[in-house]
């Protein structure tokens, strides 16, 4: 609850280019048509439009850095969630709605309305009580297993950039 409501550095960049790989990045290039080069997005997405194409609304993943600090360890034995990158950002629906833009880089990403509320993978990997606790409804305001969002202008992110908000 104490995040910061704009600006936060983010760090963590990671690719998956296949099913429980990452690579983590020092940056990485984002565009409208693709997603992310080189992440499974465009071969493998969770979720499909109508017409077959992937979801644009999942083709970046936001976790908050805080969430991410109390699950993940780089010297631990678990998977890295496989969000694009953390941010220590307050990731609530009354600070990022639906259609928040948002600048990182030289990109542009929008809030998606797809919801992120955790897989089952989580609870394999993080256990039972994370997996409700990121789950839980009176969380799910919070956001706490972060945000999606689709590419709305093409750009290079790298670690340490700073997100903010745009605003109207």
């Amino acid at each position: 609850m104490a995040a910061p409501k704009d600006g936060a550095a983010i760090s963590h960049l990671c690719l998956r280019p296949e099913r429980n790989h990452r690579q983590f990045m020092d940056e990485i290039t984002l565009t409208c048509a693709n997603g992310i080069p080189g992440e499974r997005w465009s071969t493998q997405p969770w979720i499909r439009l109508s017409n077959g194409d992937p979801h644009p609304g999942i083709q970046v993943c936001i976790i908050p850095k805080r969430v991410l600090d109390l699950v993940w360890s780089p010297d631990g034995d678990a998977l890295h969630p496989g969000d694009t990158f953390s941010a220590d950002i307050d990731m609530t629906e009354v600070n990022l709605p639906v259609g928040q833009r948002l600048t990182v880089g030289t990109a542009v990403l929008e809030v998606s309305d797809v919801f992120n509320d955790g897989c089952v993978k989580w609870k394999a990997r993080y256990g039972r009580d994370v997996y409700d606790w990121v789950r839980h409804p009176a969380h799910r305001v919070l956001r706490l297993r972060g945000i999606l969002c689709s590419v709305v202008t093409d750009g290079v992110i790298r670690n340490g950039d700073m997100l903010h908000k745009i605003q109207d």
